[in-house]
């Protein structure tokens, strides 16, 4: 195997795991356990939560942190269990610690498992919010019971680095590399010798 098949190999390894790492952390196909976006309703039953900034910040997805403040919220629940979707779920978003209510959805039926939400205006302040999720006994069914779960997140902090950048960032820094190796004599020598010492 030559240096440049060497370079090559290790960028797609390093970039297929970067890429894994970013999948897991939202929750892909094996990663539900580490997902920190999700409301445990009763044990070991859930729903997915995502928060997006859609005129902010068009491209990304959030959990715990909503960059600005006076820019429209999106919140996207999804039940991961079919038994939910026949009982009424009703959505509150508070300030904290006053506890005041910046936004409120009656209980409503939602047979898709999905919910979203609007704020148009987002949050007015930055600091700490609650979401609060109350699923309503089923209707007819003496042995469901009224489900609480709550979920904080921070608006205001500003956009943090997420996996996702940090991926692209590196799969753009892997391909320039590659492409200078492949197109430069001078970079391709320093290389060559930087590889042939580490290999001594």
């Amino acid at each position: 195997m030559n240096i440049a098949q060497m370079i090559k190999k290790s960028s797609l390894g390093l970039t297929a795991l970067l890429f894994s790492s970013a999948l897991w952390a939202h929750g892909g196909a094996a990663g539900t356990d580490t997902d920190q976006c999700k409301f445990e309703l009763e044990k070991d039953h859930w729903i997915h939560y995502t928060a997006y900034q859609p005129k902010a910040f068009p491209a990304e997805d959030f959990c715990g942190n909503i960059p600005s403040t006076g820019s429209s919220i999106q919140l996207v629940f999804d039940y991961q269990d079919m038994k939910y979707r026949n009982r009424a779920v009703e959505f509150e978003v508070t300030k904290e610690p006053e506890g005041s209510r910046v936004f409120f959805q009656e209980a409503a039926k939602h047979k898709s498992g999905t919910v979203m939400l609007s704020l148009p205006e987002g949050v007015a302040e930055a600091g700490k919010y609650l979401i609060h999720i109350t699923l309503l006994p089923e209707e007819g069914s003496a042995g469901s019971e009224r489900l609480d779960a709550h979920m904080s997140f921070q608006a205001g902090k500003g956009q943090q680095t997420t996996r996702n950048q940090l991926f692209l960032y590196a799969l753009f820094g892997f391909a320039g590399l590659y492409v200078a190796y492949l197109s430069s004599a001078g970079f391709k020598r320093t290389v060559d010798g930087l590889l042939g010492k580490i290999k001594e």
